[in-house]
């Protein structure tokens, strides 16, 4: 798309600035920055720029997985310097993990987006019971299991996350307590699977998308909105501050209450777009 009309690329930019003010207040509200806040406000976003249905979902995973980037490398770098990640996890988990992505990454090629969408809603659905009703009461075991074991868990990680545009924290660190990982322990090795999840899946989405290019908003590389990444990324970064003023004055469990319900909400409303 080369001939752009000006004020197509106007209201892309203006929608998701503004999808960046709402992105950034729910993050520092909720404390999390990935994919589970960012796809989606994306999703409403391209839906309401009029971004055709079949290419929407995965439009709004790549971009998610784009704008996460930045925030990986700084998250990483801070939990490594801090030596509260499980190195040994880490090394087992990366190189299935990034096979994991590289799959999705295909699927996006040939998948209809009802597919992602289910992906989404399902996991999302998942992780919102566990926060809302189960809390830090269930466990699988009471230590990690072995080699094999870890690296279909590290492979189904990075499937799920390229499918879903998250980097995969909450899905690593739900894993991880599940097995009597201290939570401090298990944040700081999720994050550092969030780099190469991230990379990945952005390469991934990009050559994915280039044969829709001709479905895709204004500035995208494949399925990636580069202007969803030069707008969301710093807008969403400052505007997280009011959101984690609002956090500091409520307390845990009803800020555990309020995302599970965030949680199940987009998830219905993603799934809705699925079956009609």
């Amino acid at each position: 798309m080369l001939d752009v009309p000006v004020g197509e690329l106007v209201v892309l930019a203006l929608a998701i600035a503004g999808g960046g003010v709402v992105t950034g207040i729910l993050a520092g509200l909720f404390g999390i920055g990935g994919g589970a806040v960012l796809v989606p406000v994306l999703f409403e976003i391209f839906r309401l720029i009029g971004v055709d249905d079949e290419v929407r979902m995965q439009l709004c995973i790549g971009t998610s997985l784009a704008i996460i980037v930045p925030t990986a490398f700084r998250s990483y770098k801070t939990h490594k310097a801090k030596g509260m990640a499980l190195q040994d996890v880490v090394k087992l988990w990366t190189v299935p993990v990034i096979i994991g992505v590289v799959v999705g990454s295909a699927l996006a090629v040939v998948a209809p987006g009802e597919l992602f969408k289910t992906v989404f809603a399902v996991i999302q659905t998942t992780i919102a019971i566990k926060m809302l009703f189960l809390g830090d009461r269930v466990f699988l075991a009471e230590e990690l299991p072995g080699p094999v074991a870890m690296r279909i868990y590290g492979a189904a990680i990075g499937l799920l996350s390229a499918m879903m545009g998250v980097g995969g924290g909450a899905m690593a660190t739900m894993l991880l307590t599940l097995y009597k990982r201290p939570i401090h322990n298990a944040v700081a090795t999720s994050a550092g699977l969030g780099v190469p999840i991230a990379v990945t899946g952005t390469i991934g989405y990009m050559l994915a998308g280039i044969p829709h290019m001709g479905d895709l908003p204004p500035l995208s590389i494949g399925f990636v909105s580069v202007v969803g990444f030069v707008l969301m990324a710093p807008i969403s970064t400052y505007t997280a501050k009011f959101g984690a003023l609002i956090a500091h004055r409520t307390s845990r469990r009803t800020l555990e209450v309020a995302f599970g319900l965030f949680l199940i909400l987009t998830a219905a409303r993603i799934l809705y777009s699925a079956v009609t």
